[in-house]
């Protein structure tokens, strides 16, 4: 079988890539490596260095002939589509668009979408937070992320294509980028490695569902054999606040640098944490890593890296 990964030199993205070779699948990757780098690529791979709004795209359709999509290749910083909702727009619709309607003209058979729970869900909603929710994003990002849920809702009621939304919850490990709006861990991994002060916003009572890379990718791998269209939340269902954060990774990583406040940041979302029991119902999903032994493999990789 032949999988195209969207955006398959990023984190989670060359996790997936690596784990699909494993299993003997035929992979290709489209990135841009606008965040992605090639150092992630698998070279089992066959790699195309390709934005998904390219009208190049259908070329790699049509000589690859993909049976399944993963996609993950997406403007992904909440602050940057706040500042830039058209740019945010054009990379995470039209993208899409792109990709949906070559999967229509090539006959592709499933695509596994990777979404988000938090700044789909917004603050309010009951904790840990079911896929019934009410969806209230307050970001662009978190916006078009629940507008291409509807697009593939659309393409699935209109052409027959099968589709998996996994709506994340707040996924650290080995390759995540500590620049940009990048994911806590990382950041403060990074900040650790150099001896450099932890910097919490706020006072850092603001709770995440902290889950490891590893086991969102067997999430993805599971989502393929899903035969018919659903929305999944992947998480951990612990919630966990920055200051619990902060004090496992001193603990696993043995070193106690200085942790100091910044004031807060004004629209950052209070609580996030997610309910897991529809796909460990449908699919036998769970995660296999808790808090403290998902940090000692992250940490492991930044100090080696």
């Amino acid at each position: 079988m032949k999988i195209l990964v969207t955006g398959g030199a990023g984190f989670i993205g060359s996790h997936l890539v690596d784990n699909l070779i494993k299993k003997n699948y035929s992979v290709i990757v489209a990135d841009n490596l606008s965040t992605g780098k090639r150092v992630n690529l698998n070279p089992k791979a066959r790699f195309y260095h390709l934005d998904i709004q390219d009208k190049k795209l259908e070329a790699v359709f049509k000589k690859e002939k993909p049976a399944a999509i993963y996609h993950l290749a997406a403007q992904m910083n909440v602050r940057k589509s706040i500042a830039d909702p058209l740019f945010d727009a054009r990379t995470n619709i039209i993208g899409v668009l792109n990709l949906l309607e070559n999967c229509v003209k090539y006959k592709v058979k499933k695509f596994v979408f990777i979404s988000t729970g938090g700044a789909i869900y917004g603050d309010g909603v009951k904790i840990p937070t079911p896929e019934t929710a009410t969806e209230a994003p307050i970001s662009p990002y978190g916006i078009v992320k629940l507008a291409t849920e509807k697009y593939l809702h659309y393409y699935h009621h209109q052409y027959g294509l099968n589709y998996t939304v996994l709506r994340l919850a707040n996924v650290y490990g080995p390759r995540q980028n500590f620049q940009g709006e990048a994911g806590v861990v990382a950041i403060f991994c990074h900040q650790l490695k150099n001896n450099q002060p932890l910097f919490i916003n706020g006072p850092g009572r603001q709770t995440r569902d902290f889950v490891f890379v590893a086991d969102v990718v067997a999430a993805c791998l599971k989502a393929l054999t899903d035969k018919k269209p659903n929305i999944y939340n992947v998480a951990a269902s612990r919630e966990n606040n920055i200051q619990q954060l902060v004090a496992t990774l001193q603990k696993v990583s043995g070193r106690k640098t200085p942790v100091k406040h910044r004031p807060a940041i004004k629209g950052e979302q209070m609580r996030s944490c997610l309910n897991y029991q529809k796909i460990k119902k449908h699919l036998s999903w769970s995660p296999k890593y808790d808090l403290e032994k998902g940090l000692k493999e992250t940490w492991q990789w930044f100090k080696e890296n």
